[in-house]
């Protein structure tokens, strides 16, 4: 179990670090990236979807908005039959030149996943969904640890085995 859980930090953090790179090289920030992804994967979505996905605050969204907004890679657009609905939407051009620097990944990943069996891919399918929903639950403690008066966070139930 440890050595997954080191392979897990090592791969996520090297994961970090790639799209830290993208986002310095596309002059955006790696949550502002990050969340351009999250846009690709879930199709065009309203402010408070990317809020709820991202466990960010609508403020905090509205800013990233703006920021993609003014840097072109996303654009606002109004529901045709509710015009008081803004969908966020990506600027398919601009996020094809960030998706350039990717391939190198996209490339290695294919590589590991031919070395698997459809057996085992579903396997490591149903475990990365997994790893997603249990650090969506880790996000939702996260919240609650960092919504709590600093002088009251000693009376929360917190795991003492935690390496980080």
């Amino acid at each position: 179990m440890q050595e997954l859980e080191e392979a897990l930090r090592r791969s996520s953090a090297q994961g970090v670090l790639y799209g830290q790179t993208v986002a310095n090289v596309a002059g955006i920030s790696g949550s502002d990236l990050e969340c351009i992804d999250i846009v690709l994967l879930e199709g065009r979505v309203t402010a408070g979807r990317l809020a709820e996905v991202t466990g960010l605050t609508t403020g905090a969204i509205t800013g990233v908005v703006d920021r993609l907004e003014k840097a072109g890679y996303v654009r606002r657009e109004r529901d045709e039959s509710d015009r008081r609905k803004v969908f966020i939407s990506v600027v398919p051009e601009a996020v094809e030149k960030i998706g350039q620097y990717y391939v190198p990944l996209q490339q290695a990943m294919q590589k590991v996943f031919s070395g698997y069996s459809e057996d085992e891919l579903r396997l490591l399918l149903r475990f990365t969904n997994d790893g997603y929903k249990g650090v969506l639950g880790a996000t939702g403690a996260l919240k609650v640890v960092i919504d709590t008066p600093p002088e009251q966070r000693a009376n929360l139930k917190m795991s003492p085995k935690s390496r980080r």
